[in-house]
This record gives structure tokens, C-alpha cells and sequence, in this order.
């Protein structure tokens, strides 16, 4: 660890932020997973095969859909596509309607199941050479490049895919870790991919120019400690990248707006256990963890410097996935939603009022 990286101290009240609970759901059966928001819906997915959609903020029932497919271990939504990864290693593209009444219709199964298990791609890290590739691996998460519509996805066998989708092939696979890919993280601005792993690194990937392939640029850092998530923070004048690791700290690295560099700027300290999801909304950080509880952190403007803002404990099992997304009806006013889905097999809304005070 850095000595000359900042740490923050959180206290243990919301001195900052105004919290309050919007509404809360139990699942009698089985866990939630994985979670996706847009601007006025919320996705989710568990352990009984089944995507349910809900309307923000009160959470109303739009309905779901059961897919043959096991488990779903991961999901993101971009515009009118949902993508989500599955326990028969497969990831789809779902198209849904922003309507009252949820209904999915499926845009592609990579790889598909047509083709063979074992698929022809392009090596990366340097190397030229090609290869063929067993993709019955399972999926642990996954990241889209909106400018380029490429589908990223971290495995259990330590490689990334890469996948076009309107083509449904792999363009490129490559090894990214020594373990399994935890989280992939995707900077729409100039499209570095971040990827962390169950070893202990953290590392950036830049795409070759006029080529399919990507390079590692560098390893932002390497630890004895796993590192479970990602997170990345844009705002207009600076750009900072986020990871949680199991010993319940979060780094984060600033990026130099000239050279483009990652340097690692501090770290926050206030969590008891591992952490196991990040998510951000402007300069707000917010993490989730086994020890049950959510912190909302912020960052100053222009500013390396973060405060904690709030200390949310109303889930009573590990928080394994969180979003957030602005509330409309309080755009101008600083407020958020965030949703929050634990092992406790509970999802719950909160809103979040930040003060500036």
C-alpha cells in the first residue's frame, strides 16, 4: 500500500446524506444475483432462472421471464438491451420494451449453440498467433463498449472474450489473469478495459489500433488479496477507477488527463469484511460488503480528497450487487436512488439525498 495514499475514516452516521427506504422485496425462492437499472426500471436476476423487471421507485411488478438457461450470474442493460450471463456458460442479448409490461425477446446466444463448443479466435497480450477455444467456461461478468458494440466477458478459466454482437462471434480471446476474472469495467471515453481477478491484479487493456486485439498496457496493482470489484467515476473534469478487495479496502486511481496514466491515489477504509460490489453515479462512490452494510462515499470536485457520507445497514446478509441511477423527480436537487440486492434474498430501493452542506 501506498504510504503516501490517502485514507479515509468513515464515520459511523449519515451526517451527509439523507436516507431512506423506498421499498424492499423478499425472494422466498432462491438468491438474487445480479442486477441492472435504466431510468425508471430495475432488472434482476437469481439462482431460480428468472428475470424479473420492476418499475422505480416503488418497485412495481412489470412482470418476468423464465429462461432455460440456469442461473444468472451477471447482467447490464444498455438503452433497450439487456445482456446476462448464465450457469450453461453461455451470455445473451435480450431486447426488452421500456413499456408497463416487460417482455424480452432474445437477440443472440454467444456462442451460439449451432456452432461447436469450441470456437476460432485471435490470441492477445502480444501474441499473434490463434488458437481454438473451449467456451464451455463459466461466465463471471461482463462489461459493453457502447461506441464500438463489443461485449466483453471475464471467465473462471482466466480469459476475456470479445464479442460482436450484431455478428454473434468472438473476435478475440485472450489470458488476462491466473484466476478467475472477477469484474470488467469499460471507459467509453477512450476505451480502456479494466479487468481484476481472484489472483490479486488489477490490470488496463488498450485495443491495438485498426486491429481486433488488445495489449496490456499496465498492472495498476498486485496483492495477495483477491479483488472482487470494479468501478469507474467520469465526471467532466477528471476521470478515477475503483477496485474492492476482500480485506474490505478501496483503492482508486486517478487518471493523468494528458499521458492518460492510472496513478493510485488513496484509499477509503471503513468496511469490516470483503467487499463484493461498487457501483457510481457523478462523484459518488458506493460499496457493498459482507459485513451487510452499504457506504456511500464522495469524492471533492477536482480533487483526489473523499468524505463518507453515509452508513446504510439494513440488509442482513452479505450485499452482493448494487446500482444506482438519478431519481427524476429530484434531478436538480441531488438525489438518487440506490438499489441494492443481498444474500439475505432481499432487493431494496433507498433514496439518497446528498447535501453539499
Amino acid at each position: 500500500m501506498d504510504q503516501n495514499a490517502t485514507e479515509i475514516i468513515p464515520k459511523t452516521s449519515c451526517n451527509y446524506a439523507l436516507c431512506t427506504l423506498s421499498a424492499s422485496l423478499h425472494f422466498s425462492k432462491g438468491s438474487i444475483l445480479s442486477i441492472a437499472v435504466t431510468k425508471d426500471s430495475i432488472f434482476t436476476g437469481s439462482s431460480t432462472s428468472k428475470i424479473h423487471a420492476w418499475k422505480l421507485p416503488e418497485c412495481m411488478d412489470m412482470g418476468c421471464a423464465k429462461t432455460p438457461s440456469g442461473e444468472i450470474r451477471a447482467m447490464s442493460a444498455h438503452g433497450k438491451t439487456l445482456f446476462t450471463t448464465h450457469s450453461d456458460c453461455r451470455t445473451r442479448a435480450w431486447e426488452f420494451s421500456p413499456s408497463e409490461k416487460f417482455r424480452l425477446k432474445k437477440k443472440a446466444t454467444l456462442p451460439p449453440r449451432r456452432k461447436s463448443f469450441f470456437s476460432f479466435s485471435k490470441k492477445g497480450n502480444n501474441n499473434n498467433s490463434t488458437h481454438w477455444h473451449n467456451n464451455r467456461v463459466s461466465v463471471s461478468c461482463l462489461a459493453y463498449d457502447t461506441n464500438e458494440e463489443l461485449l466483453f466477458t471475464g471467465s473462471a478459466d482466466q480469459t476475456v472474450h470479445v464479442w460482436k454482437i450484431l455478428e454473434k462471434k468472438c473476435t478475440e480471446s485472450f489470458k488476462a489473469h491466473e484466476g478467475r476474472v472477477s469484474a470488467i469495467v469499460v471507459n467509453q471515453q477512450d476505451r480502456c478495459v479494466f479487468t481484476c481477478s481472484c489472483d490479486g491484479t488489477l490490470k488496463m487493456w488498450r485495443r491495438v489500433y485498426r486491429e481486433s486485439s488488445h495489449i496490456l498496457i499496465m498492472v495498476l496493482m498486485s496483492q495477495p488479496c483477491p479483488i472482487n470489484a470494479l468501478a469507474l467515476s467520469s465526471y467532466p473534469n477528471d476521470c478515477y477507477l475503483y477496485s474492492g478487495s476482500s480485506d474490505g479496502i478501496i483503492n482508486f486511481w486517478g487518471k493523468e488527463i494528458i499521458s492518460g496514466r492510472y496513478n493510485h491515489a488513496g484509499f477509503l477504509r471503513g468496511h469490516h469484511f470483503a467487499i463484493l460490489c461498487l457501483a457510481t453515479i457523478g462523484r459518488l462512490i458506493l460499496s457493498g460488503s459482507e459485513d451487510a452494510t452499504i457506504r456511500i462515499w464522495k469524492r471533492e470536485n477536482g480533487s483526489p480528497l473523499h468524505s463518507s457520507l453515509a452508513v446504510i445497514d439494513g440488509h442482513h446478509g452479505p450485499v452482493k450487487c448494487l446500482a444506482a441511477v438519478m431519481e427524476s423527480d429530484y434531478e436538480n436537487l441531488g438525489g438518487i436512488l440506490v438499489c441494492s440486492a443481498s444474500l439475505d434474498q432481499t432487493l431494496k430501493v433507498w433514496k439518497v439525498k446528498v447535501s453539499d452542506s
